[in-house]
C-alpha cells in the first residue's frame, strides 16, 4: 500500500521530513529582480526510500527549471503522518510554502490564505478538471482546492471462493450480499464480507453503505445529516444482517481496519470487500481470481460511489502567483500527471489524463474505476469542521454495529453541529 489519505494506510519507514530537494541554493526573489524560488511541501506516497515520491518531484523540478529560466523550485517531501501538521506549523509561523500538496485545503481557504484556481490556471485548464472533483475543491462557490490525485471504490469478490460455494453471479443488492455471505460461511470462508469499521477509515466504509440507502453525510446546502433515517437504516442493516449473524469474520468490525480486511482478501480468506484500484492490482499480481463490479445498493447496483481526492493548494503569502501558476500548469500536463498516477496506482483528476488512460492498454483494469469518477460522492472537504468530525467518526462510528445506530449517529450529529458552530465564530 502506498497511500494513507486515499488508501487508508500510513507510509512507513520514512523520516518525518526528508531533506529539502536541492534544486537551487537561493530563497525567495531577489530585490534586484533575480531568480524566484518557489517553496513546495508535498506528501510522500511511497512506503520506503526506494518508492518515495521524492524521486518524482526531483525530476519534475529539474525539468521545469530547464524550461523556465529564472524560476527555481525547492520541494520538501514529508510522510503522510506529518505533512499536514508541518504545513499548519509553517503557516502559523508566518512561513507558508508557496505550494502545498496535502490532505485538506478548507481551513486555509476560509482564512483567505489561498489563491483561487482561476488566479492560477487559464480557463482551458480549469475546464479540464473532472467536474465532480473541481466541485469538491470549492468553498463558497470558488475553487481553492486543486485536486491532485483521486480514487474511487468498487465491490470486489473472490471468484474462486464464489465458485466453490456454488454462487453463480455477482451480488447486485444487499440481500444478495447477505445470501452470498451465508453460502461462503457454510463453505468455510473465514471472512465472508470484510467490514472495516475500525479507526483507520470507518468514515469511508460507512458512507459507501449509506449511499446504498440514498443517504449521505450532508444535504444539498452542506448541512450535516449524519443521523438521517437512510443513514440509520444502513447501519441497522449491517448490524442485523451481517455482524450479528457472524458474516464478517471472527474479529470485531468496530476494531477492524481496512489493512486487515485487504490482507485477508489478498490471502484468499475474504470473499467480498469494497476496494480501490491498488487492491485490484495487488490481487491480480497474487493470482487471486478477483472480480470488480459496481457496488450493490439496497435495491440494485449503485450509480454512484465513494470518491476520494488529495489536494494541491497555493498560498498567497509570498506573492508568487505567476510563477506558481506556471509550475502548476507544467505539473498538471497529462504526461507529468500520468507518470505519477502510474507509479502509485491512482486515478486522474483531469479529463485529458482520463482520456489518455482510457486509451492505454496497461490501464484497462482501471477504466471502470475511472468511469465512476464523474458521478462519485466526496467527503464534505470544503467544510472546515470536517477534519474533527471525520476524526470523531473514526473513533465511534464502528460502535453502531453493536449499540443502537440511531443513538450513535445522533451523538455524531450533535458533535458535527457543535464543530460547525465553533468554526463559524472563529
Amino acid at each position: 500500500m502506498h497511500r494513507r489519505r486515499l488508501l487508508g494506510t500510513a507510509a512507513a519507514g520514512i523520516a518525518a521530513a526528508l531533506a529539502l530537494t536541492t534544486l537551487s541554493g537561493c530563497g525567495g526573489s531577489s530585490a534586484l529582480g533575480g531568480d524566484v524560488t518557489l517553496h513546495m511541501v508535498a506528501a510522500d506516497y511511497g512506503t520506503d526510500a526506494a518508492t518515495s515520491s521524492k524521486k518524482y518531484w526531483d525530476e519534475l523540478g529539474r525539468a521545469f527549471e530547464a524550461k523556465n529560466p529564472g524560476i527555481k523550485v525547492d520541494i520538501q517531501v514529508i510522510d503522510w503522518d506529518h505533512v499536514d501538521t508541518k504545513v499548519a506549523e509553517m503557516v502559523k509561523a508566518g512561513k507558508a510554502p508557496d505550494i502545498a500538496q496535502i490532505g485538506s485545503y478548507a481551513a486555509y481557504a476560509s482564512k483567505s490564505q489561498l489563491y483561487s484556481a482561476d488566479e492560477l490556471f487559464p480557463i482551458s485548464t480549469q475546464a479540464d478538471f473532472i467536474p465532480s472533483l473541481a466541485a469538491a475543491g470549492e468553498q463558497n462557490r470558488t475553487q481553492y482546492g486543486i485536486p491532485f490525485v483521486s480514487s474511487s471504490r468498487m465491490f470486489f469478490y473472490n471468484q474462486t471462493l464464489f465458485d466453490d460455494a456454488g454462487i453463480k453471479s455477482a451480488p447486485k443488492t444487499w440481500a444478495d450480499i447477505e445470501a452470498d455471505a451465508k453460502k461462503l460461511k457454510e463453505h468455510g470462508v473465514k471472512m465472508p464480507y470484510g467490514l472495516p469499521l475500525g479507526p483507520e477509515e470507518a468514515q469511508a466504509e460507512s458512507l459507501i453503505w449509506m449511499l446504498g440507502k440514498q443517504g449521505s453525510y450532508t444535504d444539498t446546502v452542506g448541512s450535516y445529516t449524519l443521523d438521517s433515517q437512510p443513514n440509520v437504516e444502513a447501519m441497522e442493516w449491517l448490524k442485523e444482517k451481517l455482524v450479528q449473524p457472524g458474516l464478517t469474520g471472527s474479529s470485531d468490525p468496530a476494531k477492524t481496519n481496512r489493512r486487515t480486511v485487504f490482507d485477508a482478501f489478498l490471502a484468499g480468506k475474504a470473499g467480498m470487500v469494497n476496494g480501490h484500484p491498488t487492491l485490484l492490482k495487488q490481487a491480480l499480481a497474487k493470482g487471486i481470481k478477483v472480480k470488480a463490479v459496481q457496488i450493490p445498493g439496497e435495491g440494485g447496483q449503485m450509480a454512484e460511489t465513494l470518491g476520494v481526492a488529495d489536494w494541491m493548494m497555493a498560498f498567497k503569502q509570498n506573492g508568487h502567483r505567476g510563477e506558481i501558476g506556471k509550475f502548476l500548469q507544467f505539473s498538471y500536463s497529462p504526461e507529468n500527471s500520468i507518470k505519477f498516477l502510474d507509479e502509485y496506482g491512482l486515478l486522474p483528476v483531469t479529463n485529458s489524463a482520463m482520456q489518455a488512460m482510457r486509451k492505454d492498454p496497461k490501464d484497462k483494469d482501471l477504466i471502470e474505476f475511472i468511469d465512476l469518477l464523474p458521478s462519485a460522492q466526496f467527503y464534505p472537504v470544503d467544510k472546515t469542521s470536517w477534519g474533527p468530525v471525520s476524526d470523531q467518526m473514526k473513533k465511534v462510528l464502528g460502535s453502531a454495529v453493536h449499540a443502537d445506530p440511531k443513538t450513535v449517529l445522533s451523538d455524531l450529529q450533535r458533535f458535527a453541529e457543535n464543530q460547525d458552530a465553533a468554526e463559524k465564530v472563529k
